[in-house]
């Protein structure tokens, strides 16, 4: 566990139309007011963001999201915005659904007017109470806030970003002695962009010797008739030693080419171009989706586990992610799909060891509980209200046409070459894709590949094996299933859920370290031998009313995605951090049967790590899916 759990906020807040409601609309209104004169003011913005790609403020306590707000009505009314702001914040106790609504909607008729509007958008999105970093896009891209849902001395060391301004934020140094700590605010040397802003209400000694030693130099405002006390700072340390070259991005890349259009692709595709970059995707294939990413439908859902681990923690951030990005697609009738729960199997616990576990790991009830699978009865499971199911090749369609990307069908990438100096010390460099004939197809800053059977191909060492799982799927029509109650997916050794036209859709039947594609009579039996021991269906089919798809997926031998820079060969280093890199290639793949569930997150990470922007995963998950993770193993093992 890399933090948590996550305890929400004990605040008792009154209803609305309460005297008490009304105090708590000054206290508000008095806290808006100071993240403008104090947080705002002291960080010199607006101004400093102006005509900024990229401008990104870290905050050490969300709180209710005051200065939130505060800086989100600054962006709205600015005459030379960003092209994005980024707000990370930190929240230990972040307050539940219920606190914030009545915190802000208590704001209505009193003091800025915008607040409420903003506060109603926050509201709207508002994440589960989960050890995760969430990320919530507003203003359609232009301001995007990552709420890191855990206690700062944990989550500090495992954020990865510049930060161009700091709220430094919290309680009081009596009331939690700990955030204010040397060992604690040293983490903001390497959080801070050079010439970094910081402003903070504490003005103790001690936190400000911290921040002197932290590389900062100070400037304590007194107070004013309008403004309390704070403390204004600069980032200007004596000495700057160079990123490690695992944590080198690339942030002069402009131009980036795609290799491969299925859902992985097109994830990328799109957070690429939704960051200003000019996106080339080449598919061999004559449209997007032709291979296992144009099955008719998939499923996406959370996990639980005892330990909590790499694998759970990946698997929950990235479905919960993907439930914030497919909800309007789905709701809006951009794609065909449904996020109205999702009923999955459990057989290492029983219900009150399931039980036990949730209480201990705090999740919240919104997010997952424990029910038994009400279809066909039988042992308790795990209940996902945000899981669901869409369409992949709709979704991937979607994604490419959304991103404007240049879509080149029909077009193999044979070989990759680097021009110029291919130096891994050089944080640039430029590639030139090639056809069979040798012809170049197009010359990019960078290049992704997402094409799992041909990546191995085209990387000279890549220093992981991906390995092949067939798939096959089974669709019953409409007519064949009257009488098959099937309101949401279920899943146990085998899924199903009930497709738009009224058809059936299940699967299960996989053999791994098989490529074939053709349809097995054996597999069809599989998937209906399923559907009926999870819906408790007793009824026949005639096989030749069957519809069914075969298809390879590859996963790698830890089962979790490849995302990230390629590493330069011969790989030297035993430690992440310092493995070396070949500039511009990155990769993204390995989805295995979940592909649904990871595209969206594992793209927005591949983009943070090729634009330099604030990482969307924790430190050490960011390393779980480095793809120099196999070479450093190797060598750590002696191989």
């Amino acid at each position: 566990m890399v933090w948590g759990p996550v305890v929400e906020a004990e605040a008792s807040w009154a209803d609305a139309g309460t005297p008490a409601a009304q105090a708590h609309a000054t206290e508000a209104e008095a806290a808006s007011a100071q993240a403008r004169e104090v947080f705002l003011a002291g960080n010199d913005l607006p101004a400093r963001w102006a005509h900024r790609l990229r401008f990104v403020v870290l905050e050490t306590d969300f709180g209710g999201g005051h200065n939130f707000l505060a800086t989100w009505a600054a962006l709205r009314s600015a005459a030379r915005p960003p092209g994005q702001l980024v707000f990370v914040a930190i929240a230990p106790h972040p307050p539940s659904l219920a606190q914030l609504r009545r915190a802000h909607l208590s704001l209505t008729g009193h003091g800025d007017p915008v607040l409420p509007e903003l506060a109603e958008g926050l509201i709207a999105q508002w994440p589960h109470a989960t050890p995760d970093l969430h990320v919530l896009d507003f203003d359609a891209g232009r301001l995007r806030l990552i709420l890191a849902f855990g206690d700062a001395a944990t989550v500090l060391p495992e954020l990865v970003l510049q930060a161009d301004a700091i709220y430094l934020d919290g309680p009081s140094p009596q009331h939690d002695p700990a955030l204010w700590a040397w060992h604690q605010l040293r983490h903001l040397h390497r959080l801070a962009a050079p010439g970094a802003t910081l402003a903070s209400l504490n003005t103790d000694p001690a936190p400000r010797q911290a921040l002197t030693r932290a590389g900062f130099e100070l400037q304590h405002l007194p107070p004013t008739q309008h403004r309390p006390a704070f403390t204004a700072a600069r980032f200007k340390p004596r000495h700057v030693a160079p990123p490690p070259p695992g944590r080198r991005s690339q942030p002069q890349a402009r131009s980036v080419a795609v290799v491969g259009a299925g859902l992985a692709g097109a994830a990328v595709a799109r957070a690429l171009a939704a960051l200003g970059l000019a996106v080339q995707v080449f598919e061999r294939h004559a449209g997007p989706a032709l291979e296992t990413s144009g099955n008719a439908a998939g499923l996406f859902h959370s996990i639980v586990h005892v330990q909590d681990g790499h694998h759970a923690r990946w698997l929950r951030a990235a479905a919960l992610h993907t439930e914030r990005v497919l909800r309007p697609l789905i709701e809006g009738g951009a794609v065909p799909g449904a996020i109205n729960g999702l009923w999955r199997g459990e057989h290492g616990l029983d219900a009150a060891q399931m039980q036990a576990l949730l209480a201990r790991q705090h999740q919240p009830a919104a997010h997952v509980q424990v029910r038994a699978n009400s279809i066909a009865g039988g042992p308790a499971g795990w209940w996902f209200a945000g899981g669901g199911w869409v369409s992949p090749a709709a979704l991937a369609g979607h994604w490419l046409k959304a991103s404007g990307a240049a879509l080149h069908y029909g077009v193999e990438v044979a070989s990759l070459q680097a021009l110029g100096d291919a130096d891994p010390s050089q944080a640039q460099t430029a590639w030139c894709l090639r056809d069979r004939q040798g012809s170049a197809l197009a010359i990019v800053d960078a290049v992704v590949l997402c094409n799992p059977a041909d990546v191995q191909r085209l990387l000279t060492h890549p220093a992981w094996a991906l390995r092949p799982v067939r798939g096959q799927t089974t669709i019953l029509p409409a007519s064949a299933t009257l009488g098959l109650h099937l309101p949401w997916p279920v899943a146990d050794a085998g899924y199903a859920l009930r497709l738009p036209d009224g058809g059936v859709f299940c699967g299960g039947a996989s053999q791994p370290d098989d490529s074939g594609t053709e349809l097995r009579d054996s597999d069809h039996a599989h998937n209906l031998a399923g559907l009926r021991r999870l819906t408790g269906w007793a009824g026949r089919v005639d096989d030749a009313a069957l519809i069914g798809r075969a298809g390879v997926r590859w996963s790698a031998d830890d089962r979790l995605p490849i995302s990230g820079p390629v590493a330069a060969w011969p790989c030297r280093a035993t430690q992440l951090r310092f493995a070396e890199r070949q500039p511009g290639l990155h990769v993204f793949t390995a989805l295995g049967s979940r592909g649904i569930t990871q595209a969206a997150l594992g793209a927005e990470l591949l983009a943070a790590r090729l634009t330099g922007a604030p990482s969307p995963l924790p430190s050490s998950l960011i390393d779980a899916l480095d793809p120099a993770r196999f070479a450093v193993r190797a060598l750590r093992r002696g191989r």
